[in-house]
């Protein structure tokens, strides 16, 4: 861990006023294999950092999203930490994947069990389990809310991905939910029209900043409770995210306030597929409680 009495609050060394260079950790969540998953780097001690050096690190890296730890509130709850997530662009409200592989990385050295992050979009706790001898974390998201998508919400941002409103699927409407940030839900008819992504960049980005979304996240209902997801992510500087945690959660709450499914229900989504990263999201709703859960794997890579 950093010596604390050796640096400054900007993250330069107090005797020489070089720059430091934190552990960063590698990580991808949402799979068990380094060829899968989203992946994430991990600052467990990011005391000695400040804002400017956080997204420089992120930056660095080009992973969608990175985590930075400092302590929780409660300094003496050892499983209590603070959590702040930055794209190589900017912070980022909440970010599941890299929530599940802090998760992971905590657990590796602190033991399996219950922690709790607290966020900037809230308290988030998690549970960290080992199965088959792979660390997996449960996030409990904060509560979460769905908006009905305003009609030309839905046309610019049809129009900035290249899909007609006839390839939408009915049964799943445009909504925009949160689970900690914001999503814009669309549903493609076909995993064949969901496969094809192409979309203007730059028109899609200031329709995201307008409506303060982090992803879209596009959908096809493959059976009652399995799902194909994509998630476009161009206000963080990435073309796609390959598993989207904090999406994830805000589907569920989606799902639910349709009533798409039970009240008690896993569903099972499939993402990262059509780039090249396989990564598996398990998402479940209980009856009678808001907060929707999200399980994924993480190793470190």
């Amino acid at each position: 861990m950093t010596d604390h009495a050796q640096t400054s609050a900007a993250g330069r060394d107090a005797v020489t006023d070089t720059p430091l260079t934190p552990d960063v950790l590698h990580y991808t969540a949402f799979t068990t294999s380094p060829a899968g998953g989203n992946l994430a780097g991990v600052v467990l001690d990011a005391s000695a950092l400040d804002d400017e050096r956080m997204v420089g690190i992120a930056a660095e890296l080009g992973y969608s999203e990175s985590a930075f730890v400092t302590p929780g509130p409660d300094p003496s709850d050892s499983r209590s930490f603070t959590l702040r997530f930055f794209s190589p662009k900017a912070e980022v409200g909440f970010c599941g994947h890299a929530t599940v592989a802090t998760a992971v990385a905590l657990g590796e050295r602190l033991g399996a069990g219950d922690y709790v992050f607290h966020t900037s979009a809230g308290r988030v706790p998690v549970s960290v389990v080992r199965e088959d001898g792979v660390l997996k974390a449960t996030l409990t998201s904060v509560p979460p809310a769905v908006h009905d998508a305003a009609p030309d919400v839905v046309a610019e941002a049809l129009a900035a991905l290249g899909w007609r409103a006839d390839e939408l699927d009915a049964a799943l409407p445009p909504r925009i939910a949160y689970a900690g940030v914001r999503h814009l839900v669309l549903a493609a008819a076909t995993r064949e029209r969901l496969a094809d992504l192409a979309y203007d960049f730059d028109r899609l980005l200031d329709l995201m900043h307008r409506l303060d979304l982090t992803t879209v996240q596009l959908v096809w209902r493959a059976s009652g409770t399995v799902f194909h997801v994509r998630d476009p992510f161009p206000v963080g500087g990435v073309v796609e995210d390959a598993a989207t945690g904090a999406a994830a959660a805000a589907f569920g709450a989606y799902a639910r306030e349709l009533g798409l499914v039970p009240a008690d229900a896993t569903l099972t989504l499939h993402q990262g597929h059509d780039m090249g990263r396989p990564s598996l999201l398990e998402v479940d709703l209980r009856a009678g409680e808001p907060r929707v859960r999200v399980t994924g794997a993480a190793i470190a890579v």
